[in-house]
Formats: structure tokens, sequence, C-alpha cells
């Protein structure tokens, strides 16, 4: 039966498409409830708290890190779900799950990782969180992976949009078991877990790049949306003091945002029509979006963002050492794999460098910030720390 509270173009737990492994339905989660919480307690989330968002943790204690970032846009993306009658636990579990398959050290880990892996197929965080979800996790008797429903895997392979071919080898040996229509929309839900990181890492990055004194208020003030958010923010209080001004302008420029998604959305949703979770599938683009004003001002924001802070000097270093970290780190394991831990050594195969190759890139995309700081001093004995 629908819940009345839901739009019928919510996905329903009772109408999901199931597991690759069938299990008994729990007596008091829903679906999606209990894929929320078999992401809370896995490993890969808990992992989270010792990896960059931009800063390493060793930087500061204050500072995001990928779990607090998870928390943050699963906390956007319930918002949004609510506002939109859409089903607030898919997306609270899809938020939750998008960051597991990053790297230690942020995106400058993942390039470093690509890098090392074109020979074998190449790295994507993305597909590496489809590999935890769906294989890396080791918790269950019956299965490997967490066996989330069809719906949260969708969601995660497709949180961008249509996946088209050539489909990475992760991609496509998971398709081959459990067909996740590759070429669709994903769910509602799906889009808006994916806005709502946009959402959060614009507004939060602001916050911690002024914490960090990659810029100061004076640069934000002709900075579109934060600046015309810090001027209504101002006009409360003209001698408020910075750590407040930035914390008041930014919870006012996310209000924004998630306003402006909602009136975006319900627009389209008309103009659409759309009746069901899976005429939401079949529309040619995306129904959970910006408006045209507001997605030309946030590409204006992230411009600075890119320009004052991930290009800054401060970040650049660390970036750099972190790659140098990585990209040592796997060429001496996959030299010598026997100086991983029996669990992973015993996966590589000396004859197939292709799939030693992936198992190391498994271990090291599993390593938080410190761990591979450590690692590296272990065994190079000069450690180069970000």
């Amino acid at each position: 039966m629908m819940n009345p509270a839901l739009a019928p173009y919510a996905a329903l737990p009772e109408q999901s498409r199931g597991r690759l492994f069938h299990e008994a339905e729990s007596p008091g989660r829903t679906a999606f409830q209990r894929d929320r919480d078999r992401i809370i307690h896995s490993t890969a989330f808990r992992r989270l708290q010792y990896k960059t968002q931009v800063f390493v943790y060793h930087e500061g204690d204050h500072y995001r890190t990928r779990l607090t970032h998870s928390l943050e846009v699963a906390q956007i993306a319930r918002s949004l779900a609510r506002a939109l009658a859409l089903n607030e636990d898919l997306a609270e579990a899809l938020a939750l799950a998008h960051d597991l398959g990053h790297t230690p050290f942020g995106h400058a880990g993942e390039e470093a990782l690509d890098a090392a892996m074109k020979p074998f197929g190449g790295f994507s965080h993305n597909d590496q969180t489809l590999r935890i979800l769906t294989s890396l996790e080791r918790r269950y008797a019956d299965f490997d992976g967490l066996n989330l429903t069809w719906e949260t895997l969708e969601g995660t392979v497709k949180h961008n949009g249509p996946v088209n071919p050539p489909y990475s080898d992760t991609v496509r040996d998971y398709n081959a078991r459990q067909d996740l229509d590759l070429d669709t929309w994903p769910s509602a839900e799906a889009q808006v877990a994916a806005l709502s990181d946009d959402i959060a890492y614009d507004n939060h990055d602001l916050d911690d790049g002024v914490r960090a004194g990659l810029f100061s208020l004076e640069d934000l003030k002709d900075v579109p949306l934060i600046g015309e958010a810090m001027r209504e923010a101002r006009g409360r209080n003209v001698r408020m003091e910075e750590s407040r001004l930035i914390h008041e302008s930014v919870r006012r420029l996310i209000d924004r945002m998630v306003n402006d998604v909602v009136e975006e959305t319900r627009r389209r949703i008309a103009a659409s029509k759309v009746s069901s979770v899976d005429a939401v599938r079949r529309q040619h683009g995306p129904l959970v979006a910006f408006s045209e004003s507001m997605r030309e001002q946030e590409l204006g924001l992230r411009k600075f963002l890119f320009e004052r802070m991930y290009r800054h000097h401060r970040v650049n270093r660390m970036s750099s050492k972190a790659r140098r970290v990585v990209a040592a780190l796997f060429d001496y394991f996959t030299r010598e794999p026997d100086g991983m831990p029996a669990e992973w050594r015993d996966q590589t195969d000396r004859g197939d460098k292709r799939k030693t190759a992936r198992v190391v890139a498994d271990y090291i995309a599993g390593m938080t910030d410190r761990f591979a700081l450590d690692e590296y001093g272990r065994l190079f004995d000069h450690g180069v720390a970000p």
C-alpha cells in the first residue's frame, strides 16, 4: 500500500526490487532503513573519521573529515527529501554511502591511485564505493558485501546520472550479476543525495577555508551567493565577530540553496507529470536540480574555492606529498605483496598483475590518512607527512 505521506514518484521499500541474496524482511525496519543501518555499522564508514576532506587530519581537530561531511550531506538530504515528499531513509542511506570509496588524502590520493592503476583499469572512488558495498565488507556469514537493496546500489552507481559504456571492470562485473539499469536516471532520492553533496561541500569548504586562513571574510564580500548571505547576516548585528558571521552566513546560504532546489524540483515535476519512480528514471534529465540562476551563481562560488582554496599553496603542498605517499605504497606492495597483511596478501596472484594491482588498490584505498602515513614511515623510514 502506498504511503499517503509520500509522493507517487517516491521510492517505496515495499516495492523494492530486492537484494542480490534473499533475506527475510526485518519486522521493525523497512528495507531502506536496514540499508542505512548496515552502512553506518560498516568498517568503511568508521574509517571516514580519519580521511581527508580538504585538510589532512593532523592539520587541526575542527576541519571537516569525510565522516563529518557525510553526516552533513545526510542531514541536507533528509531535509530535501522531506520537503519533496520523497523517501527520507533511502536519501539518507545514499548520502551516508556516497564517499565510502574515497582514498586517504582526498582527491589527491585518488589521483595518485588512478595514475598508478591506469595499466590495470584505473581507479575511481565511485567504483570503489560499489566494491565496498558488494564485496569488500565482509561481515555476514552468507555473502560478501552488505547485500543492500537494488535501489541503494542503483543510486550509488548512478548518482550523477546514467552510466555510459565503456564500463569499468567493477560496474560491468556487478551489473552482470544484478542489472542496475545503467542507461536510465536514478530515483529522485539518489538525485537529492547528489545535490546535497554539492550544497554541503560548497558551504563547509567556505567555513574551513576561513578557519584555515586561506582567505578572509573580506575576500568573500563580492563572491557569488556567500557575499549576499554575509550582508544579510551583518544587517542583523554589525558588530558580530567573524566566527559567528561565517556561521550565520553559511547557514543562510544552505537554506537559500535548499529552498531553490525544492522550488525548481517542484516546477520540473509538475512540467514532467511524473507519477511513479520508474517515470523519474525514464526522464531525459534530472528532476532534482538548482534553478538556472542558482547554478550559475554556484559555479561562480566554486570558481572562487578552486582558485583560493583547492589551489592554495598550503593545500598544493599537502596534495603533492600525499600523492608521493600513495604512489610509493602502491609501487612497494605491487612489487612486494608479501608486505601486506595475510588477508590481503592471500588474494594476490604473482602470475596475474592486474588482479594483484586491484588487491593493492583495495588495500590502499581502505587506509585512513593516519594509517597510510604510518605505513609509509614503517616501510621507508623517512616520513613525508603532508
